[in-house]
């Protein structure tokens, strides 16, 4: 195992316990490594500090044990199994009402670079790493000894991921990496979340198939949506709709670029028994639809996707969240409410209510913030590594 010595003074972070050591940190590479192998890193003064996966980009190593211990198939399938067990103690796992969940978050469970998502019986795998993809013959026979015959399937959805997570293309025995079925098959099927029933397409759909993370956030959705006429903007699956209609909405319009994920919405909204005239779904670029509609509404959901990828596009996303939350508010009326997002981990909590600020003073309407909203807690967040809160949202009333 190679090992990483760091320059003087930057061992403090790791004694702390962040999972991440930045290439600039590291004075030496004693032994050679390549991206995705085991690495342990020291101090200056060869202090032993923890292990982890090396990389090649600007985080050179995410460390997983800050312990010296023996890194083999029992060590990830016993992570696997604490991940499990802080679900069960959620109850996440038997609740008849909802039967999807996030299983594995990354560093949120010591597993940097991997997540998993439980759909009723199939487990969808996501690795972000090298490291981690070559990992996945034991994760799926770690969660087979999990669910036993509860498991019909695991399929890995890590190509995108996975040519994201360097500047080439990712290459496993030669092929391009692909999506496949790691273990059984499975077509296509519906989740429940709070009683309510959702198609998920894990196959095509963005990320794993169905954005968990705003499962709590969708019950308050629920609770505000009575009597009020709704508009869900970057609707994908239409699952705030069908909150927003099971919480008594008068009516819900639904708004998205995609016809695939419009054709998902409407048919999620026929699965949950709504009629289709409370749903007028619209099919258009968001930024149109907010130019060029005249229709007002009581509450206005605003869930786009990440804005900014990185620190070096932070101030263009401000401009962006600033311009699609100023229009947002126009298209309410007096006393509505808004409900708005970013899951830019690179935009912080503080410069996004910035950024709902501008938007304010922009279209002269005073806002209250009634309350903030974060990811579920099937998405865990390590004190030590507050980059993991990456989803913030608001409640705001608009006067």
């Amino acid at each position: 195992m190679a090992r990483i010595i760091l320059k003087p003074g930057k061992e403090a972070a790791v004694e702390r316990y962040h999972p991440w050591v930045f290439s600039g940190a590291i004075h030496d590479i004693e032994g050679s490594v390549s991206e995705g192998e085991l690495v342990a890193v020291f101090s200056s003064k060869r202090k032993f500090l923890a292990q982890g996966h090396y990389y090649t980009g600007s985080i050179a190593v995410k460390l997983f044990s800050f312990e010296e211990v023996k890194i083999d198939d029992s060590y990830w399938k016993s992570k696997l199994y604490k991940a499990f067990l802080l679900r069960k103690k959620l109850e996440f796992t038997d609740d008849p009402m909802n039967n999807a969940y996030r299983l594995v978050f990354s560093e949120g469970d010591g597993l940097p670079g991997l997540i998993i998502d439980f759909y009723n019986g199939v487990a969808v795998f996501q690795a972000h790493s090298n490291g981690m993809h070559a990992l996945a013959p034991v994760f799926v026979e770690g969660l087979k000894e999990i669910y036993g015959n509860h498991l019909k399937a695991v399929y890995d959805k890590s190509s995108e991921t996975m040519a994201r997570s360097r500047q080439d293309k990712i290459k496993t025995s030669g092929n391009l990496q692909q999506d496949r079925y790691l273990f059984g098959t499975s077509q296509l099927g519906n989740i429940l979340e709070a009683g309510n029933s959702f198609l998920v397409d894990w196959e095509r759909g963005q990320k794993t198939g169905f954005f968990l993370d705003q499962r709590y956030n969708r019950l308050l959705s629920k609770f505000f949506a009575k009597d009020k006429k709704v508009l869900n903007l970057f609707c994908y699956s239409g699952a705030f709709s069908v909150c927003a209609l099971k919480g008594g909405a008068k009516l819900v319009c639904s708004v998205d670029s995609s016809k695939p994920a419009i054709e998902w919405t409407e048919e999620n909204i026929r699965a949950n028994g709504f009629d289709p005239r409370v749903h007028p779904s619209v099919q258009m670029d968001v930024k149109k639809y907010l130019n060029e509609s005249r229709d007002q509404f009581d509450m206005v959901v605003v869930d786009p996707p990440a804005f900014a990828k990185s620190h070096s596009v932070t101030n263009n996303a401000l401009h962006a969240y600033v311009h699609i939350n100023a229009a947002a508010i126009r298209k309410l009326n007096p006393g509505g409410i808004l409900f708005t997002f970013s899951c830019s981990q690179a935009i912080s909590r503080e410069l996004f209510l910035s950024a709902i600020l501008s938007a304010s003073l922009e279209t002269g309407r005073e806002l209250r913030l009634l309350h903030h909203l974060w990811q579920a807690p099937d998405h865990p967040v390590r004190m030590y590594h507050p980059e993991g809160s990456y989803l913030k949202g608001f409640i705001l009333m608009v006067d």
